[in-house]
């Protein structure tokens, strides 16, 4: 009978340990692929000025104070790529 609640605690154990494992990855896993998939600057002919009255503090992708959605790396206030998108 000890050698069975010996087993049971066992595999406890080890589901407790993967489930851990699991939702941790869940976790992170999804930040990761998220970061990796900014398109770089070069590839939307971001600037760091504004084109037409057009400025990224005025798209919907911008997010305070220097950083974009969808575009890697520093992006200014008064920048500007093809993907801007006008916030409603």
């Amino acid at each position: 009978m000890d050698k069975q609640v010996n087993r049971s605690r066992r595999s406890l154990l080890k589901s407790a340990a993967l489930a851990a494992g699991s939702t941790l990855a869940a976790t992170l896993l999804p930040a990761r692929s998220a970061n990796a998939q900014k398109t770089p600057q070069s590839s939307v002919s971001y600037q760091d000025k504004p084109n037409n009255g057009q400025k990224c503090a005025d798209c919907n992708f911008f997010q305070a104070p220097n950083a974009c959605q969808v575009v890697a790396g520093e992006i200014s206030p008064n920048g500007w790529c093809k993907l801007f998108t006008k916030k409603p």
